[in-house]
């Protein structure tokens, strides 16, 4: 049981709870997740199970696509629409033109004050869980990069758009920091995430229909692979170097049958550069 999982998560279930039912599903607790949807948002949710749970993170820093729609004049404390309100502001007068003007100051690489209730731990502790404990939370601005935001529609108060991302960028905070600068505030009341680089939502079912995509495959779409030989098998097997990859940065070595074998990364060893074994599958 190795692979990846292409789930589109339903609304009302946490990230943790899509990988309760698939450990359930497979049989094992060797299974994670790429990347927390809030419980609010729908969309892509990559599943890793087995050796591919090893391999999360290299998903997980992939870039990622939401549509989301914003709803200007109210602001809440969660930022998002299941949070309570705090100020309730009339932003009829707010253009179309207005809006696309300050929407294009957030594309680049920009610092991005996460929201207070966002899955950050401090000292030891998740943000949201101190918000709810009653605790003041100021989260600093980290960096973040928006790659590109569309307008796609404005429905009254109601702004949606497409928003392609770092990891690492929270979309309630484009809400909140939208309304801020519109003065009239704004949340976040619907998201859906439709590209964890390189799966896209069109991949995704329901976990119950979802089918595992072998290691191999999945690795082969987010890294350069090379094809070990008998002997090498043998070298990597014991935590030895082979053989220089041809490409920079991290390989996937696959095995003689084609299954995920090992992650290999060239390093100099006195001016001679060779592949050397970062992490090597366990045989089930």
């Amino acid at each position: 049981m190795n692979g990846f999982l292409l789930v589109d998560k339903a609304s009302g279930m946490t990230s943790h709870d899509v990988v309760a039912k698939a450990r359930k599903k497979f049989g094992t607790k060797r299974v994670g997740h790429a990347g927390t949807l809030d419980p609010m948002a729908t969309g892509v949710l990559v599943l890793g199970v087995g050796n591919a749970t090893k391999l999360l993170q290299y998903v997980v820093d992939g870039k990622k696509r939401y549509e989301a729609t914003i709803k200007l004049g109210v602001s809440t404390h969660t930022d998002d629409r299941e949070g309570e309100v705090l100020v309730s502001t009339d932003a009829s007068h707010v253009s179309e033109e207005i809006i696309r003007v300050e929407l294009a100051k957030f594309v680049g690489t920009i610092m991005q004050r996460p929201s207070s209730v966002s899955a950050i731990k401090i000292d030891g502790k998740r943000a949201h869980e101190r918000v709810r404990a009653g605790e003041v939370v100021d989260i600093p601005a980290r960096e973040v990069t928006i790659y590109e935001i569309n307008l796609l529609e404005i429905r009254g108060p109601e702004v949606d758009v497409e928003v392609t991302c770092s990891a690492g960028t929270y979309i309630r905070a484009i809400a909140r920091d939208l309304g801020e600068v519109l003065k009239v505030g704004g949340h976040l009341t619907a998201l859906r995430r439709t590209l964890v680089s390189p799966f896209e939502i069109g991949e995704c079912t329901d976990l119950e229909s979802s089918v595992l995509i072998p290691t191999a495959l999945g690795v082969s779409r987010m890294m350069p692979t090379r094809n070990l030989t008998s002997d090498e098998m043998i070298e990597i097997g014991f935590g030895r170097t082979i053989g220089a990859n041809e490409e920079s940065g991290i390989v996937a070595a696959l095995a003689l049958d084609g299954s995920f074998a090992a992650l290999m990364e060239n390093r100099d060893f006195s001016g001679k550069f060779l592949a050397t074994p970062t992490l090597v599958a366990m045989k089930e």
